[in-house]
């Protein structure tokens, strides 16, 4: 039997496949947010999706400015009035539904966007 490596020293990925089942639209509050991390073979993807107006969006959980995930605390990548998104080490704030930042130190930067889509009350990748 061997031992995972420690997470620091797990393959990452940045894309995955179409059509991979997420969760129901439902799951995702409107406005919220929730993450997911998937195993892609040996390799992990981590991303998240944001639902703000009956809209959905994905994006890889890495920010523009530092390279750093963008939640300290599960799920919580909105501020509290779910406006904007916020990377909880530094401050940027991005557009939910396009990843521009619109304020902090990467501000000009976009988040990478992640396909995703909804449908038949299912977000699955696209």
């Amino acid at each position: 039997m061997t031992d995972a490596p420690p997470a620091s020293e797990r393959k990452r990925v940045w894309t995955t496949p179409a059509g991979v089942a997420l969760c129901a639209e439902a799951d995702i509050p409107d406005p919220g947010s929730r993450g997911f991390v998937l195993q892609i073979g040996e390799a992990f993807f981590h991303g998240f999706v944001v639902r703000k107006g009956g809209e959905v969006a994905g994006y890889v959980d890495r920010c523009p400015h530092q390279g750093f995930p963008l939640a300290v605390e599960l799920d919580r990548y909105l501020v509290p009035d779910g406006s904007l998104i916020l990377c909880s080490w530094h401050g940027a704030v991005f557009e939910p539904l396009s990843g521009a930042c619109v304020g902090g130190p990467c501000a000009g930067a976009r988040l990478t966007p992640w396909p995703v889509a909804a449908a038949g009350g299912i977000i699955r990748t696209a």
